[in-house]
């Protein structure tokens, strides 16, 4: 069973910055892709960047040149970062991050339990 834990949300003015982390610990397999997705209120959830175990990450438009995916490898535990600048109204939501678990036949997913963003004047 892989625990997913995230931090970083918080309360941020237009234009400002915030940094998500997701920690990935428990897998006895690989650790695929990592990513974050978001939720705001009454839409669906949505893509906004993933990475894989090879670092090649990918970015939904809304957030291209504004937010970064990175991912840092340990021993027994997996880091995703989400460097978010220029922050907008409208990516006030819910942040949740997703890992993929790699078996021997499959995958697993898992979900963290989300970190709100609010981006207000």
């Amino acid at each position: 069973q892989v625990q997913v834990v995230e931090s970083g949300g918080g309360l941020v003015q237009p234009g400002g910055s915030l940094r998500l982390s997701c920690v990935a610990s428990g897998s006895t397999y690989e650790i695929n892709a990592m990513g974050w997705y978001r939720q705001a209120p009454g839409k669906q959830r949505e893509l906004v960047a993933t990475i894989n175990s090879e670092h090649t990450a990918d970015y939904a438009d809304s957030v291209k040149g504004r937010f970064t995916i990175s991912r840092a490898n340990a021993k027994k535990t997996v880091t995703v970062y989400l460097q978010m600048d220029s922050l907008e109204l409208e990516d006030t939501a819910i942040y949740y991050c997703h890992v993929e678990e790699l078996l021997t036949r499959g995958w697993n997913d898992y979900w963290g339990q989300g970190t709100q963003v609010t981006v207000s004047s």
